[in-house]
């Protein structure tokens, strides 16, 4: 039996959508945040040092890290679907995407989410305008224009493509979910059709109505 160790409203559900798809049978451990620091809690590190999430026990292998985790699970479970053949163009851009969501794109998201913290933070009223042109400044001068510039090479990306490796879903889809969902959420997509578009398509499969029952709401702002 999978194991999926899955902190509440956090990247993990991407873990639940791709089991779903799949068919697989899974526990579920629900691990609650710090209502104050909304950090996972420390029993978490007893599953994996950092006491992240999300973390997979399956049989004596434990797997940590979303990207590596969709990675192991398509290759032991997955049975050749939601990964283009070896050696295709497809194969190329399911790769790209995959790590690209997490090493390009979510940092300039949690940036995005630091500056507004950032401005609007408590602080003593003398360093308030201090802090606040901060985050302010931090926000118009970089993250803002390296989004925007995220955005639109993703909706280029997405140009006569259903999903981003080509016409089929595959597990770099499900990577992608979770910044495009943050983004979304903390931005906008403005009018970006193609974005829109594939987060209409991601929220409509009810493999992910069903983790969406299963694991809770997605905060995107944590």
């Amino acid at each position: 039996m999978i194991t999926v160790h899955h902190l509440e409203r956090s990247r993990s559900q991407r873990v639940l959508w791709l089991l779903e798809e799949l068919g697989l049978e899974y526990e579920l451990k629900v691990y609650k945040r710090d209502p104050k620091t909304l950090l996972a809690p420390a029993e978490l590190r007893a599953v994996h040092p950092l006491g992240k999430s999300p973390v997979v026990v399956d049989g004596d292998r434990t797997i940590a890290e979303s990207g590596a985790i969709l990675e192991y699970l398509i290759e032991r479970h997955g049975g050749g679907r939601f990964v283009p053949a070896a050696g295709s163009p497809e194969r190329d851009r399911y790769s790209y995407w995959l790590h690209y969501a997490e090493g390009s794109l979510m940092p300039i998201l949690l940036m995005k989410l630091i500056a507004e913290r950032i401005r609007t933070s408590p602080a003593p009223f003398f360093v308030r305008p201090i802090t606040r042109s901060v985050g302010q400044r931090l926000a118009s001068t970089f993250v803002d224009p390296q989004i925007t510039r995220h955005l639109d090479f993703m909706e280029s990306e997405l140009a006569g493509r259903a999903w981003f490796a080509g016409a089929e879903l595959t597990a770099a889809d499900i990577q992608m979910s979770y910044p495009l969902e943050a983004a979304s959420a903390r931005g906008g997509l403005g009018t970006r059709a193609n974005l829109s578009r594939f987060l209409d398509a991601v929220r409509a499969r009810p493999a992910y109505q069903r983790a969406l029952a299963r694991g809770g709401p997605v905060s995107l702002g944590v």
